[in-house]
């Protein structure tokens, strides 16, 4: 084959690939599956666990077929608390840019676990982390400095959120040499709190309605999670736990 028409079909090809690529950023999330949706995310983050991807791609998209839950389909974040907190744990994805724009380390609560994240809940006073899609929603300044809140989506397990103030905050003490050190990181009252020096960019990406996903291979809440079901908490699902 001819040089000159190996580079034109290397330009064909290239043409295809970024017209397809444009054409997807260019469709409504909603109307896009959750495994095509989950493909994009895996591309973007590699060293995220697939399967973590695909239930965050299904709620995802449950959630956006109900406009009262506030969430946008613009960005995803996606916190896997199966893997140990010494580990980046947290991916916040650009949708509609199809691209990673944040891949970091979280904090858990303090009674949740040691570096594993073990033990969940939905009660004041318990200093637990919680499972389950949130939405971000305001920004404001606190006693640990610039913060997102964010509202439950999932009765039973996380919709008590706003007033147990589980809120994304930077703290000195998400600092993954330490945590090498020490053998963890340092732990919240129940935040999924994050570096000091990401704080204000990676919660300015998430507030607004940007899905937070928080994920633990916990038996009951992914049976009984209204967004993982296959109505979507739509019908049935409605039902409070």
């Amino acid at each position: 084959m001819s040089t000159s028409r190996s580079c034109r079909l290397a330009a064909v090809g290239l043409l295809a690939t970024v017209t397809s690529a444009s054409a997807w950023a260019q469709t409504p999330v909603a109307a896009i599956s959750a495994d095509d949706l989950a493909a994009q995310l895996a591309r973007s983050a590699p060293k995220a666990d697939r399967r973590v991807l695909q239930l965050a791609a299904h709620a995802m998209r449950c959630a956006l077929q109900r406009p009262e839950l506030g969430v946008s389909g613009e960005r995803l974040s996606v916190i896997d608390y199966s893997r140990p907190s010494t580990e980046p744990r947290m991916w916040v994805f650009d949708l509609a840019r199809q691209r990673l724009l944040f891949e970091e380390w979280v904090a858990h609560g303090r009674n949740s676990g040691e570096n594993r994240t073990e033990h969940f809940s939905n009660r004041d006073g318990s200093f637990m982390s919680s499972l389950g899609a949130f939405t971000a929603q305001e920004t404001y300044m606190g006693g640990n400095g610039y913060s997102l809140r964010l509202a439950g989506l999932e009765p039973g397990f996380n919709d008590r959120a706003r007033e147990r103030a589980i809120v994304i905050h930077g703290a000195p003490y998400v600092n993954p040499s330490t945590a090498q050190l020490q053998g963890r990181l340092g732990r919240s009252l129940g935040c999924p709190a994050v570096r000091l020096s990401v704080a204000k960019p990676l919660i300015d990406a998430l507030r607004g309605g940007t899905m937070v996903f928080a994920y633990y291979p916990d038996q009951d809440w992914l049976k009984h999670s209204q967004l993982l079901g296959a109505d979507c908490g739509t019908a049935a699902g409605l039902a409070t736990r």
